[in-house]
């Protein structure tokens, strides 16, 4: 999980009541409530979670773990504001249970992260590495006619933009990094129905994939996001954040190799197929991914 924090024993598992006292900390002191997010599946959805309840004052702490798909929240008063924002999201969230949390824990947790110079900096190397292959991605995709490449390539604006949002929010309030985040979701949106509107434009009319320029970018892509992960892997057990930027670039590389695998299939069968099924199931995750962006709300 991206953070942790020990419970106290003996506390009860009631959910809290009553209203906070004019110093923010809560008259019932901190909670920690836990949600079962089922459609939480990516470091996007992290993002979004994040930015959603960042105008809450009374959140301390966020905790995710994602391969399990739960969410827990350190926080002061009531839990229905934060649940019924979560619901907002359309991810499904529900919670299971809320119980008391030592307030001097929830400090401990929260000065175990990395310092903000640190992941600031491996988010500028993160966001310059990932435009720049965007770029030539796009490019290339357009040359050799490949609809694989222009979707690896829309992979890479995603998560670029993800790490601009994030360099963007310091110092900004959590209206202008919904704004943020929504400007890039709409850009994300477009790219995405471009190339699943050349997909089918090429399923009609036919293309000509160029199966060796294919592996060659894919090949590139590939050792620069094995360079991303080098880059945090050192980050990958500190801060939710930095755990998601490893995942990330993680995931690129999965889809890397099955833009090579693609590739590899065009030259032996002599079809197009393989390089539009690619770049099909990529943008239809990439237009996914922008419209639960575009679906958050400050």
């Amino acid at each position: 999980m991206s953070q942790s924090f020990d419970r106290p024993s003996g506390r009860s598992a009631t959910t809290p009541s009553g209203t906070d006292s004019a110093d923010g900390s809560g008259a019932l002191g901190a909670w920690t409530s836990t949600y079962r997010v089922p459609k939480m599946d990516c470091p996007s959805e992290e993002r979004m979670i994040r930015l959603a309840l960042s105008g809450f004052e009374e959140v301390r702490t966020l905790a995710f773990d994602l391969s399990n798909r739960r969410l827990e929240v350190v926080h002061h008063g009531e839990a229905d504001p934060i649940t019924e924002k979560l619901a907002t999201l359309g991810l499904g969230a529900s919670l299971q249970g809320t119980i008391a949390t030592d307030p001097e824990t929830v400090e401990a947790a929260g000065s175990s992260t990395l310092s903000a110079e640190q992941e600031s900096g491996s988010l500028r190397w993160l966001l310059g590495i990932n435009a720049l292959l965007f770029v030539v991605e796009m490019t290339a995709g357009l040359i050799a006619q490949s609809t694989g490449l222009l979707g690896e390539s829309l992979d890479n604006f995603a998560d670029a933009a993800v790490y601009a949002i994030a360099l963007y929010a310091v110092g900004h309030g959590v209206k202008m990094q919904v704004r943020a985040a929504n400007l890039a979701g709409v850009l994300q949106l477009i790219l995405a129905i471009g190339v699943l509107v050349e997909v089918m434009r090429r399923f009609a009319f036919g293309s000509e994939p160029e199966s060796l320029v294919m592996m060659a970018i894919a090949f590139v892509a590939l050792i620069a996001n094995i360079s991303c992960l080098l880059l945090i892997s050192k980050h990958r057990e500190g801060g939710a954040h930095m755990k998601a930027s490893w995942i990330f670039s993680a995931n690129d590389v999965v889809v890397n190799m099955g833009v090579i695998t693609a590739g590899a299939l065009v030259a032996w069968t002599g079809s197009n197929y393989p390089d539009l099924i690619i770049g099909t199931i990529t943008g239809v995750i990439v237009l996914n991914g922008a419209r639960r962006i575009l679906a958050l709300k400050s």
